[in-house]
């Protein structure tokens, strides 16, 4: 079983997958959509960390990249995950972590990126799933304002929906993902035929 098989089979072990085409889930835009993917679930467990960490080192090892970042706080849990494995792997890469806040402190020194980070650097916005683009941008926009430049997006999951890819994009930012919904549905329905 390849690794992105491993991770899909996690999605299903660890109930962070959820299909019910007939009443579906109200999404944060506020529209219906008949499956849920629930990263933070699957973040949860060290298993599907690793699975995650792995294919997002494969696909970024040969990349410039400095540092690691994305909204709080869903983006904790899978930079600082993809930050470790990278630092152990050959070749080893010591991608420094940030997060992006969803409003500046009040108190302190009111930063709205927290962690690692200097102007200059080549930084990825991660996220764990990509609808509308509309969390990735945001985290664009702030991390660019920070004087870092920001040339590539990474997703654990691509929902495929409300053109999410297409709206990232626009930014000038090449966005990948681990998987895709198709991955998930397709699994579903193996699943219930076997």
């Amino acid at each position: 079983m390849t690794i992105r098989e491993q991770l899909v089979k996690a999605f299903y072990d660890t109930h962070s997958f959820k299909w019910d085409p007939d009443k579906g889930f109200k999404l944060a835009s506020g529209q219906i959509s008949p499956f849920y993917v629930d990263c933070r679930a699957l973040m949860a467990h060290p298993g599907a960390r690793r699975l995650v960490a792995q294919l997002a080192y494969d696909a970024l090892q040969n990349t410039d990249v400095d540092c690691l970042g994305g909204l709080e706080i869903g983006a904790i849990a899978i930079t600082t995950s993809i930050s470790d494995f990278a630092f152990g792997a050959h070749p080893r890469r010591d991608w420094r972590t940030f997060v992006v806040r969803k409003q500046v402190k009040d108190h302190g020194l009111g930063k709205l990126i927290e962690g690692a980070v200097r102007p200059g650097d080549r930084a990825v916005i991660v996220d764990d799933v990509l609808t509308s683009g509309g969390s990735l941008i945001k985290a664009i926009t702030a991390t660019r304002q920070a004087r870092l430049t920001v040339t590539r997006a990474l997703v654990i999951v691509d929902r495929k929906e409300q053109e999410g890819r297409a709206k990232v994009e626009q930014e000038g930012v090449a966005c990948l993902s681990l998987l895709t919904i198709d991955d998930l549905k397709q699994a579903q329905k193996a699943t219930a035929a076997g």
